[in-house]
């Protein structure tokens, strides 16, 4: 019989959360708590997460041992923790149910009449954002899972009523198709996660995978412009949209105005007028995500004024090219959470429309496995800066079995420097930006606390 999280919700048993206070374990904790439902956990460190989440009546322990485990009815881990963690050890020992964070989103999707599911490379985070306001503004009272704070809902977790769920979706160890979408969006399809895909015929799989789960009546969303997306629906046996900027996409944008780097344009739907769109944030990159937020509220039924209000509502979400301030002698202070060489581009070249008089990033690379996968192309895009500062390697999940750091993308890049701290970071941005100049703070690490550090 499969293993459902459901029972146990609607019994108030004890549910306990291996990462609490992870990106979506957090708000799958939030939610249980809303219902009733008693709710331990364990993480490595303290955070403003765990620190909300034990406000609410959650405890957790902040070191993985067997005895956290003890009197749960169910473990839920996120797909970081092995079979080796103790607490899935003693789980399987006593005979203690276990399931992975995503299987457990996917069983309470199933209890909603439509379920929009946000995948791709990158734009996960900015897209779903931007279709929770458009939802929100169209009075369809959404549940929301997004893996940023996203200060329209006050985090990362709304709870509203059954009629539509939006979900941020990831495909790393295809946690996405644990899912249950009844509109399936494509954003774009790159090499990554390559500790875990053998290659990117390995990743496309996945993402056709992920778009079959939708159903017939359903719809799959995908970006005419990107190669590897359409590869994704190839023989699929779906009903299939695109978006896009090329012509012979079924929802594209007219009449486009570039305005220092913020996109005006008109949505047309297989060629009439659907919404007009002012973005507050910037990026071509950026226009695309609301393409594709349209062709999902479209087919929803949402008005086209409802999809004007919700995105020329947006404003960003946190660390999506982040104002962070200005440095004392008016220098500004941007952080962004690109890690992979195409986020990068897109964000560096987005600096790039907004005139400043030079961009010094500010990059903290991502795991090993991902800088040496793809160190080439990282060369390519800090090339796209004035000056590239380089972190030491966030480890993540990682150890450093690959012999790499950030000092051989320094050698690479024409100008850059590498430091072995955020002080000596700070320190060296302090005495080298300019009053006109932007500091970029980039990775998906821990680097968004140079910002701060500036503005003293």
């Amino acid at each position: 019989m499969c293993l459902s999280i459901k029972p146990y919700i609607e019994n108030k048993q004890t549910i306990h959360l291996i990462g609490i206070g992870g990106v979506s374990m957090n708000s799958l904790a939030e939610l249980l708590l809303s219902k009733g439902v008693p709710v331990t956990g364990s993480d490595r460190q303290r955070s403003d997460v765990t620190a909300r989440l034990e406000m609410m009546g959650a405890k957790i322990t902040y070191e993985h041992k067997a005895e956290n485990a003890q009197g749960a009815a169910l473990i839920v881990r996120t797909a970081a923790v092995h079979d080796d963690n103790p607490e899935v050890v003693f789980a399987h020992e006593h005979g203690v149910p276990v399931m992975e964070r995503a299987e457990a989103w996917g069983h309470l999707m199933r209890d909603y009449d439509n379920v929009v599911c946000l995948a791709g490379t990158h734009g996960k985070t900015t897209s779903t954002s931007m279709m929770t306001l458009v939802a929100m503004e169209a009075q369809l009272d959404p549940t929301v899972m997004v893996g940023s704070n996203l200060p329209a809902i006050g985090g990362t977790l709304r709870i509203g009523g059954k009629g539509c769920f939006v979900a941020e979706s990831c495909e790393y160890c295809n946690s996405f198709l644990q899912f249950a979408p009844t509109v399936s969006v494509v954003l774009n399809v790159e090499e990554d996660h390559l500790d875990f895909f053998k290659d990117i015929d390995d990743i496309i799989r996945s993402f056709h995978a992920f778009c079959a789960l939708t159903p017939t009546n359903g719809l799959v969303i995908v970006n005419g412009d990107d190669a590897n997306a359409m590869r994704c629906v190839e023989d699929l046996d779906r009903p299939v949209r695109t978006f896009g900027l090329s012509a012979g996409a079924d929802v594209r944008a007219a009449d486009i105005r570039d305005e220092n780097g913020y996109y005006r344009f008109t949505v047309l739907v297989k060629g009439k007028a659907y919404a007009k769109v002012v973005l507050s944030v910037p990026g071509q990159h950026n226009m695309l995500n609301a393409l594709a937020c349209c062709a999902a509220a479209e087919f929803l039924g949402v008005p086209g004024a409802a999809a004007e209000r919700g995105l020329n509502k947006f404003t960003g979400s946190s660390r999506r090219f982040q104002l962070v301030g200005k440095m004392p002698n008016g220098a500004t202070v941007v952080d962004d959470y690109a890690h992979h060489p195409s986020e990068m581009t897109a964000t560096l070249r987005t600096a790039r429309e907004m005139h400043f008089d030079r961009i010094l990033c500010a990059f903290q690379p991502h795991t090993y496995t991902r800088t040496k996968a793809l160190f080439d192309e990282f060369v390519k895009a800090l090339a796209l800066c004035d000056q590239a500062v380089l972190a030491p390697i966030y480890a993540a999940r990682e150890q450093n079995t690959v012999g790499i750091c950030s000092g051989d993308l320094a050698d690479a890049v024409s100008g850059a420097k590498a430091f072995d701290s955020f002080e000596e970071i700070a320190a060296y941005l302090r005495s080298a930006a300019g009053p006109n100049d932007l500091v970029l703070t980039m990775g998906a690490g821990n680097i968004n606390e140079v910002g701060p550090m500036l503005l003293r």
